[in-house]
């Protein structure tokens, strides 16, 4: 798996202060996506040990509240494979922090019976199941709203993916106030 960039204190792309990984490689190429350069698997450098440590010593800053993955796409069966272990000890070595996970593909595509979907694999469940929020839905040019909370267009939800398992039904975070535009102060 490559990436692009290592964002820290990121406020753009979760609730509080993040450290976001933008992972490289997508197949879905949305128009009008804001970093196409990230659609090349082998855009950026390798996640390689430093790169995992790099994102782990981040949270050494309480203020830190979690991790948001993004893209490219993070769902590409290769990605999936690469952030899996990075997730399964994110979530052993951080069980305060949350995980915000951003994909063009909505999760009923990624939940669906494997082989049904080239994105849901052996692994997808597994992985959901480390992911707090989960923003779904692919990037449509014609639906984008600046401001937005957390997405870029007004299709895309915001899933609460802890609620969601518990309830069996899709749960839409409650920091989400809809369609609701936010406007700078």
């Amino acid at each position: 798996m490559h990436f692009g960039a290592i964002k820290k204190f990121d406020i753009a792309n979760g609730e509080g202060i993040r450290t976001s990984l933008f992972v490289s490689g997508c197949r879905n190429r949305c128009p009008g996506c804001f970093q196409p350069e990230t659609w090349a698997f082998d855009y950026g450098r390798v996640f390689d040990e430093a790169a995992k440590t790099e994102i782990f010593e981040s949270f050494s800053i309480p203020s830190v509240r979690g991790l948001s993955i993004l893209g490219g796409e993070p769902m590409e069966p290769e990605n999936q494979r690469g952030l899996l272990p990075l997730l399964r000890e994110f979530k052993e070595r951080f069980p305060d922090k949350n995980v915000w996970l951003y994909t063009g593909n909505t999760y009923e595509e990624l939940v669906a019976e494997v082989g049904t979907n080239p994105k849901a694999i052996d692994i997808t469940r597994e992985l959901l199941s480390l992911v707090d929020i989960l923003v779904d839905g692919r990037f449509v040019e014609e639906k984008k709203t600046l401001g937005l909370r957390f997405r870029g267009s007004s299709n895309q939800r915001i899933i609460d993916l802890n609620k969601t398992r518990e309830t069996g039904e899709i749960v839409i975070w409650s920091g989400c106030d809809g369609d609701r535009v936010y406007s700078p102060v």
